[in-house]
């Protein structure tokens, strides 16, 4: 197995095991913004996750959610961190988040790995190897038309009432068999990848929500792009997911969202 695969899987398990053992258990519950929360669980995931690394690549920069990364000045690889990618699901007790870890190299993600500790669902990818869900290979859906898919999207913490999202949610959910809202960007990517979404869409994502699950959806044999069609970089303002057949309605639709 590929080095830098084995040690993301191998560390994104032992932070899932902390996430898992800490789920069912009162949250204490801290506030970054208005509505955006960080738990005692968020710190302790993203503390054993930044230790293995340093431990494994002192030489590699580490770029992590909750700011417990590692600078290394002109680094060829860096790794990118959500420890804990779906805090809002986790705090309130619904299943649906994950630990994700990204690798790139020169700026092109070579590795990844996005871990539901509750279903032990691990998501991963290597570039060029394809994307795997429990070391079993996956692909992206056969559905060749909007109207007969099921998207997703997210929704900003902070800011809300600036997004314009709620006029794209309004024009796929008219256009497609509908759209999941699930709270977690790492795992609606890994959904895209494995067929269960056959698109998926977001704005303001950071490195950390994207960095692994981009990359897992590219070997899958999906496509991923921001809304105008420009080949998608982590950190980018947009992103666009799709199976690829859809891809080009799904602009379509979104560029008449963007006239609302």
């Amino acid at each position: 197995m590929n080095e830098f695969l084995k040690a993301a899987i191998e560390t994104a398990r032992e932070a899932g095991a902390i996430l898992r053992g800490e789920f069912e258990r009162p949250k204490q519950i801290s506030y970054k913004g208005e509505v955006d929360i960080v738990t005692e669980s968020d710190r302790r995931s993203e503390a054993i996750i930044v230790a293995r690394l340093k431990e494994r690549f002192p030489g590699h920069a580490i770029v992590a959610e909750e700011g417990g990364g590692a600078v290394a000045a002109g680094a060829k690889y860096c790794w990118y961190v959500d420890p804990l990618d779906g805090t809002t699901n986790f705090a309130h007790g619904y299943p649906c988040f994950a630990v994700s870890i990204g690798l790139s190299e020169d700026g092109e993600p070579v590795a990844g790995v996005v871990f539901n500790p509750v279903s032990e669902e691990l998501f991963s990818a290597v570039r060029g190897e394809g994307a795997w869900l429990n070391e079993r290979p996956i692909r992206v859906s056969s559905v060749g038309t909007l109207a007969t898919s099921l998207v997703a999207t997210g929704f900003p913490t902070h800011h809300r009432k600036r997004s314009a999202n709620i006029n794209y949610y309004w024009e796929f959910t008219l256009r497609s068999h509908g759209v999941r809202r699930d709270g977690s960007a790492a795992l609606d990517l890994c959904s895209v990848a494995c067929g269960r979404f056959d698109a998926f869409w977001e704005f303001n994502l950071k490195p950390w929500d994207t960095a692994a699950g981009a990359l897992i959806v590219r070997e899958a044999g999906g496509v991923v792009t921001d809304l105008a069609g420009v080949p998608y970089r982590v950190g980018g303002p947009n992103l666009l997911a799709s199976n690829g057949l859809i891809h080009e309605e799904m602009m379509q639709v979104a560029e008449i969202a963007a006239k609302l």
